[in-house]
């Protein structure tokens, strides 16, 4: 999409009420959207499918966990440490600027994912293509690039003695409920949990309207597995096709989009975990269900420097919003990650719960174990306050390696000290022990997608001009499941009754659980065009020969093209139009 045509979209959004930026009365506030009565529909359409597939159709739980968590959450995820974006600062404006789109806004770098690079490579970068200060002009050339953490930092209760965060992703709100949510799953996997839900992140540009903001809803699922035994039945997304951009092709000359079904990308290890590749073709027959179009999606996978500390694979779904014709404009819609037991094995040492799966041998299985029973007496007097932590570590090497208690001595390491024990004190001992199961952390599979840019981009890839009666109609070319309103209701004029029994039909058919406007304010040609503009996909009129033989006309919004329905059978005429089982011209 042009400059001018995203305007066109973001004027559209405000003047029909999908979206607007928050707080105009004064004067606004960056990175944050109200949604208008249409927007609110559309995301609450948009969210409705998504449980609908990734929730209701996999037959996972869902949850709604709280937005603020305590530090010691992000501690142990690693967010604190590494959840950062490159700042550099204009010296001449004083105006914060994300280091990597910079690189990115300007074609001479020839840089798409400047995310990637080490900050010394960025200001390298900016330096070498004289890049400037998107506000002013300035050379940002000699300024130092940091490293800025994006979380919004609070307290919970009075006074500073209990910070907290404002979650930055839906997800650790699942994790840290594990243990309980295992037991509601009766510790069985695999098993999935999704959330639909706030997130936010302080981000040094917003930018793009939906497209780069401060507060933002995502919608995710974190499946569980055991990764020695549990793999997904691709038989229902195989034959699903999407394209494809794996990193082998991002870095070779020539390597370009490899379009293919789900079972050839698996087949020719174009993606590698079947779990993901699994997820891949799930979103996109949802993508393609909310309105996107499939010739302008793809999935990206990650290079290993875009990987998060987390992840071992990802791909992102992502959505051209170019004007047909210009340079591809590709946005990020959602992530798919491979987070292995990265998330429950941190959230284990940190917290006092075990985050992990008793798995049940088919027939007990005896075993020899290591163990140490350290003499106190010894170790007290030999080691004095470190006793207690050199036991500890005892206890762990002779886990880890029972070899090492072979010789008349063992040295263990505590806090970068090293104590010799003589192994007669270790209690050193190996023991036949008959087990019945084992402890087992799962692994995570995680499908995440942004709810905001999926909306913008359906917005975007529905967006229509074309010309009707000699006048120019602008257009939303929306899914009937996913639009705001289904039907519109208009009487022909309102006299003669018509307008008494447009309200009344119009309310039978909300009745039926319709999304349904009643308008009767100007022309009817006025009244189909506003309509179209918010994606209304079909309009009924009440007219004089509905007052003689109970008909109406139903207007398809796309061709524009009318049929005459019988009121009785029109409830049900629209819900399989909704629903797919009827085409229009079918009638």
């Amino acid at each position: 999409m042009t400059q001018v045509e995203a305007q066109r979209l973001v004027e559209l959004a405000k003047r029909r009420g999908f979206f607007l930026q928050s707080a105009g009365a004064y004067g606004g506030i960056s990175g944050f959207y109200t949604y208008g009565p249409q927007g609110a529909a559309l995301k609450r359409n948009v969210e409705d499918t998504w449980r609908d597939r990734f929730a209701i159709q996999e037959g996972h739980m869902e949850v709604d966990a709280p937005t603020v968590l305590p530090e010691p959450v992000f501690e142990a995820s690693g967010h604190l440490d590494g959840f950062d974006d490159m700042l550099v600062e204009c010296p001449e404006c004083s105006e914060s600027h994300r280091a990597d789109h910079i690189i990115e806004d300007d074609p001479d770098t020839g840089i798409e994912e400047a995310e990637s690079l080490a900050p010394e490579r960025v200001e390298e970068v900016i330096a070498e293509y004289e890049l400037v200060c998107p506000t002013c002009g300035t050379g940002l050339a000699g300024q130092a690039i940091e490293q800025f953490n994006l979380m919004f930092e609070t307290n919970i209760g009075p006074g500073s003695s209990s910070p907290g965060y404002l979650r930055p992703e839906t997800a650790q709100g699942i994790f840290i409920e594990f243990p309980q949510l295992a037991e509601y799953a009766r510790n069985q996997l695999p098993f999935g949990v999704t959330q639909i839900g706030r997130a936010y992140r302080n981000e040094i540009s917003p930018r793009k309207s939906l497209l780069r903001v401060r507060e933002f809803s995502q919608a995710e699922l974190e499946l569980f597995v055991d990764p020695e035994e549990d793999e997904p039945d691709l038989s229902s997304v195989a034959d699903v096709s999407a394209r494809f951009y794996p990193a082998t092709a991002q870095d070779c000359e020539g390597g370009g989009v490899i379009e293919t079904t789900i079972a050839e990308a698996v087949d020719h290890g174009i993606v590698a975990d079947p779990w993901i590749a699994y997820y891949l073709g799930v979103a996109a027959e949802w993508y393609d269900r909310i309105g996107l179009d499939m010739d302008r999606f793809r999935f990206r996978q990650h290079r290993p420097g875009e990987l998060a500390h987390y992840s071992e694979d990802c791909w992102d779904a992502e959505g051209d919003v170019s004007d047909p014709g210009e340079d591809p404009d590709w946005i990020e819609l959602g992530g798919f990650a491979y987070r292995a037991d990265y998330d429950l094995s941190k959230h284990d040492s940190h917290s006092e719960e075990e985050f992990t799966i008793f798995k049940q041998y088919d027939d007990p299985v005896t075993v020899e174990t290591p163990t140490v029973d350290p003499d106190m007496s010894y170790l007290g007097p030999e080691f004095g306050g470190a006793a207690g932590d050199v036991a500890a570590a005892l206890e762990t090497l002779a886990a880890d390696d029972p070899d090492a208690f072979e010789g008349e001595e063992v040295t263990v390491e505590v806090d970068d000290e090293s104590y010799t024990v003589p192994v007669e004190q270790t209690g050193f001992a190996v023991e036949e022990v008959t087990e019945s199961g084992e402890h087992v952390t799962p692994h995570v599979v995680e499908p995440s997608l942004g709810i905001d840019r999926a909306l913008y981009t359906a917005l975007d890839h529905s967006y229509r001009e074309d010309e009707v009666d000699g006048e120019q109609r602008t257009y939303l070319s929306l899914p009937p499941e996913v639009a705001p309103t289904t039907v519109g209701v208009f009487p022909l004029m309102d006299k003669d009754g018509l307008g008494e029994r447009a309200r009344e039909l119009a309310q039978d058919l909300r009745a039926t659980g319709l999304a349904v406007t009643y308008d009767d304010s100007g022309a009817i040609g006025r009244r189909y065009r506003r309509q179209d503009e918010v994606g209304t996909p079909y309009c009924v009129t009440v007219d004089y020969d509905t007052l003689e033989d109970g008909t109406v006309t139903i207007r398809d919004r796309d061709s524009t093209t009318q049929r005459r329905v019988a009121i009785e059978t029109l409830g049900a005429t629209i819900e399989a139009l909704v629903e797919g089982e009827q085409a229009f011209e079918d009638i």
